[in-house]
């Protein structure tokens, strides 16, 4: 199983009022692009049975390692779609966080929550 991982994702569908979806991928190979891992992750929750349909709908596209969302250090915490997962610091276990890139700016200017 040397170079597969099991890699949590995070769907998150809102900020502000803390709206997100753990989902457990298994045999994830470290060595694809984080942009094919986007790709196969879109495809997949797009059909998965039981996952609610605003989570299977949403138009995700950024990755980062930082499940707090820390609102400083994007260019290290946000993945690029050109690195494998590897390189971007994924390995077994890891949870990572798949979100909207307009909703996080959106936040990081006004980062309030509300419930």
């Amino acid at each position: 199983m040397d170079g597969e991982a099991v890699v949590t994702v995070r769907l998150v569908r809102s900020f502000e009022h803390r709206n997100f979806k753990p989902i457990v991928f298994h045999g994830v190979s470290l060595d694809q692009t984080v942009q094919d891992f986007i790709e196969f992750v879109r495809v997949d929750i797009a059909t998965k049975p039981g996952l609610p349909l605003p989570f299977r709908k949403y138009a995700y596209g950024t990755y980062t390692n930082e499940l707090v969302m820390s609102l400083y250090d994007d260019d290290k915490l946000i993945l690029q779609d050109d690195q494998t997962l590897r390189t971007a610091g994924v390995a077994n276990e890891t949870e990572v966080a798949f979100f909207r890139e307009e909703d996080y700016s959106l936040y990081r200017a006004n980062p309030k929550t509300a419930w």
